[in-house]
């Protein structure tokens, strides 16, 4: 298949080149051609399909045409020793759990698939891909796990110092081996901009091959579709059938969601979508006025949702061809300040027993806030709330009873990470002598 950029000022790619680059020439995103639609067959029957099963026939609308289904089996199968479960939380509200991964959060999807098929296509090649990932949390984590010994790639991990969890940081900065860690004075935004100065910058791509394992690289953003279309067929089998689903998604690069909206286009039955924000609004604000106004993201508990100007949005407009009306009909903004979120947390533990971890309390809540009666809710809890243990325990009043073993084996290794100034020119000098 082809991948044309959103800013429609370059040469289409092939699926290759576009996961090899991450990021166009033009500094836009790469988008398929087209959308298969899923068979009528495959959606009647999808609850009858292990989560591997689903991820494998949404996987080939996407990537059959340059992938063997043999390879893309494998791909998938390999990607996926573990399950997403839905849980039901109340009523009409379900979570879609996806935090059963290696590093316990949504990530781990993308991030894994995506190592999987850039090793497929860079088989036989001798050069070193040097990949680099802004994070606000997990993305970091996710990546760096995913991608740890693979052959000829070595990874950058950028993320903002003292703006993500002792937890999280711990996951990508004990590592070593072909993950390096730098330590970013600034916030996540700054990090993001680093990256893409980075792929845009001539010289350092004559000596180096670089490529992007954020949600700007098709290879990562599009996996993610697999489980919104295993939380649909869940929902079946759990008996939710005639009630009109609706899908609420905590936002911050906003990948996640596009690749809900994808699917939507590939036919799974999804009636809207809820972007659940927290106090990093701009695409809330967005949906309300038609404006976009990208600004400095702002800290809060939420922290892998604390975007001021999150990548994606371009591929919702590419999607609608950037149609206020369109998107507003099917995405509708809700956004949760820090107090907000706590006394969600709270709420659904005492009335409910289930733990929310700071995100997937915004999907929680914007579900609450939005269900009509005939509706059935599906937030995504994106990560494990032990991840987020200070701030959950001191909402609940309780120590949370069992720390996976996965998070303690990463909090005991040592931190080894470079400290970087908020400055490309020190980060282009650190590249070209790494």
């Amino acid at each position: 298949m082809i991948y044309y950029s959103t800013n429609k000022s370059t040469p289409a790619v092939t699926l290759k080149e576009a996961v090899v680059k991450g990021l166009a020439a033009d500094k836009g995103l790469f988008m398929p051609e087209k959308i298969n639609k899923f068979d009528k067959d495959f959606l009647e029957n999808m609850d009858k399909l292990s989560f591997r099963e689903i991820a494998f026939e949404t996987a080939r609308k996407f990537f059959s045409e340059d992938v063997p289904d043999d390879k893309l089996k494998e791909i998938v199968y390999d990607t996926l020793p573990f399950d997403c479960p839905v849980v039901k939380v109340k009523d009409n509200i379900y979570s879609l759990e996806l935090f059963h991964g290696p590093t316990l959060a949504f990530k781990d999807i993308g991030a894994r698939f995506m190592a999987r098929l850039l090793n497929y296509f860079l088989s036989g090649n001798d050069e070193v891909v040097n990949v680099l990932v802004a994070t606000s949390g997990d993305t970091g984590s996710a990546v760096a796990n995913g991608f740890l010994n693979v052959p000829g790639i070595r990874v950058f991990v950028l993320y903002p110092k003292g703006k993500v969890t002792a937890i999280q940081e711990s996951q990508f900065t004990t590592l070593g081996q072909n993950i390096t860690a730098l330590e970013v004075d600034g916030v996540f935004d700054d990090c993001q901009r680093l990256v893409k100065r980075a792929f845009l910058d001539e010289e350092i791509n004559k000596r180096m091959m670089l490529t992007s394992a954020n949600s700007i690289n098709v290879a990562r953003f599009m996996p993610q579709a697999f489980y919104y279309v295993n939380g649909v067929a869940r929902l079946k089998k759990l008996g939710v059938k005639g009630e009109r689903v609706v899908v609420s998604v905590p936002s911050g690069n906003f990948g996640n969601l596009t690749a809900g909206l994808i699917a939507r286009e590939m036919g799974l039955p999804v009636e809207q979508f809820l972007a659940a924000n927290n106090a990093n609004d701009v695409v809330y604000e967005y949906l309300q006025t038609g404006v976009y106004n990208p600004r400095n993201s702002v800290e809060t508990i939420a922290n892998a949702m604390d975007v001021g100007d999150p990548s994606n949005f371009a591929r919702i407009l590419d999607l609608f061809g950037h149609s206020h009306e369109r998107i507003s009909e099917v995405i509708k903004g809700y956004h949760y300040s820090d107090d907000e979120i706590k006394a969600t947390i709270k709420k659904v533990y005492k009335d409910t027993g289930y733990l929310c971890d700071p995100h997937g309390a915004c999907g929680f809540q914007a579900l609450e806030d939005h269900l009509q009666d005939g509706q059935a809710g599906l937030f995504l809890e994106t990560a494990h709330p032990a991840k987020f243990i200070e701030t959950v325990e001191s909402v609940i009043g309780k120590d949370i009873l069992h720390i996976p073993g996965k998070l303690k084996a990463f909090m005991e290794g040592e931190k080894k990470s470079i400290p970087m100034a908020n400055d490309y020119g020190k980060f282009r000098e650190f590249l070209l002598n790494a």
